[in-house]
């Protein structure tokens, strides 16, 4: 079965884009049928390839994401992909605000929230920030992936 996820945040540069790379490699390595998406809420970067920080971290894993570019959200996003995965509380309103019902709603959470029991986990958007900040989006968002492999290993998605 193919599993269809589409990673959500704002500009699509720097959080999502570098969540659907980790995935695409992690799917690769594993053998998983996953078809791996992301996008953001907002329409700032469209066409644009991600942060050249984002890029850079990638890179240092063996990760080319250099290629993707930025696009927004789409209501028809609920009906292509299986879960969508919002990077933090903002984001998450945001795609929920344009669910036309509960079907559509229950495709949404927080991706630090798999696996775990707190709920509402951000993922930090590192864009104002340094390289440091690149590294621990990088860290939670690999961890997160390693969980996601593990639901779609087992068929709990």
């Amino acid at each position: 079965m193919r599993h269809k996820i589409l990673f959500v945040c704002l500009g699509n540069i720097c959080r999502s884009p570098l969540a659907e790379g980790i995935l695409r490699n992690k799917a690769l390595d594993h053998g998983l049928d996953i078809e791996v998406d992301s996008c953001g809420t907002a329409g700032y970067h469209i066409g644009e390839q991600p942060d050249p920080r984002s890029i850079a971290k990638a890179k240092e894993y063996g990760i080319d994401i250099s290629m993707l570019r930025g696009r927004k959200f789409s209501k028809s996003d609920f009906d292509t992909f299986d879960r969508i995965l919002v990077m933090d509380k903002s984001n998450y309103a945001d795609v929920i605000d344009l669910a036309k019902d509960s079907n559509h709603q229950s495709k949404v959470e927080m991706v630090l929230n798999i696996g775990q029991k707190s709920n509402y986990l951000n993922v930090p958007d590192p864009y104002y920030g340094g390289e440091e900040g690149f590294q621990e989006v990088y860290d939670l968002l690999d961890k997160a992936c390693d969980l996601i492999i593990e639901q779609c290993k087992h068929g709990n998605i």
